[in-house]
């Protein structure tokens, strides 16, 4: 009896633990979703009655620098970093997971080893690469470098490794080839774990600042991050439009999530991250 009155209060402090949680997890972006409804006077004397809210703030987001375009950059470099790295990731991680050839081990051990080099150290190389080919300032140089991921690689074999090798037998002795195999079988079996990581990558990508603030210079090419340190002053910051731009920003990333949410759960679980 005991036992069966501790289990109710047992849940009960793990669903209030949780809650807590959550809260404090969900603050910041209704702080950020408060300070982008208010002036930038009313949020400087801490005034944030529902009588100062005003979309004002969203509107001259887009009125001071070109934030549609911002938004049109990040969502083409995004878009297209995703599909195109996505698509050879998968391709190295099925050559690493369910093909049989010599040194195939030692070889992604040393490609697995490139994940300690930190990327400020690549940074100037890569620049300078960048530069030499002429594609400075352009969608070339945004998308590009980022296509080829060590990380989607492993996470893409560690989840082929743990589907059963008998799939490829059967498909060789009916005539299928390895391309066959890739397409016919094992992407069809993998859509949990393509939309998990197809959310790592987009997220990233879309998110990145560094890269983008790096390659770029002109208005025409700068993508959601770098434009809105447009609102960071040296002196001052433009906190409501800074935070209104954040809401913006967020959007894409926040519905892909919630559209895609029961995928990206099954992705993380099936993946595993320990292999066979």
């Amino acid at each position: 009896m005991v036992a069966t009155r501790s289990r109710p209060l047992g849940r009960l402090a793990l669903h209030a633990i949780l809650i807590g949680f959550s809260v404090l997890m969900v603050a910041p972006f209704f702080a950020m979703l408060l300070v982008s409804l208010v002036p930038q006077q009313a949020f400087l004397a801490r005034q944030f009655g529902l009588d100062q809210w005003t979309l004002d703030n969203y509107r001259e987001t887009f009125r001071i620098v070109p934030f549609g375009r911002y938004y049109l950059n990040s969502a083409i470099v995004s878009v297209t970093v995703t599909l195109v790295q996505i698509l050879i990731s998968s391709l190295a991680a099925f050559a690493f997971a369910r093909l049989r050839f010599r040194g195939r081990d030692a070889i992604f051990v040393l490609y697995l080893a490139t994940l300690m080099i930190p990327f400020p150290v690549t940074l100037i190389p890569n620049f300078l690469i960048v530069k030499n080919l002429g594609w400075y300032d352009s969608y070339r140089a945004l998308i590009v470098p980022a296509l080829f991921s060590v990380f989607s690689t492993f996470l893409l074999r560690q989840y082929y490794r743990t589907l059963p090798m008998e799939l490829d037998e059967a498909a060789r002795m009916d005539g299928a080839n390895s391309w066959r195999i890739w397409a016919q079988i094992i992407l069809p079996l993998s859509g949990p774990v393509l939309a998990a990581l197809a959310i790592f990558v987009f997220q990233g990508v879309w998110n990145d600042f560094l890269w983008p603030l790096v390659v770029t210079t002109s208005e025409n090419m700068r993508t959601i991050p770098v434009g809105l340190a447009a609102f960071v002053g040296q002196y001052s910051t433009a906190w409501g439009l800074l935070m209104a731009g954040a809401i913006i920003a967020l959007l894409p990333v926040l519905l892909i999530y919630i559209l895609a949410q029961k995928w990206f759960v099954q992705g993380i679980t099936l993946s595993g991250m320990g292999g066979r």
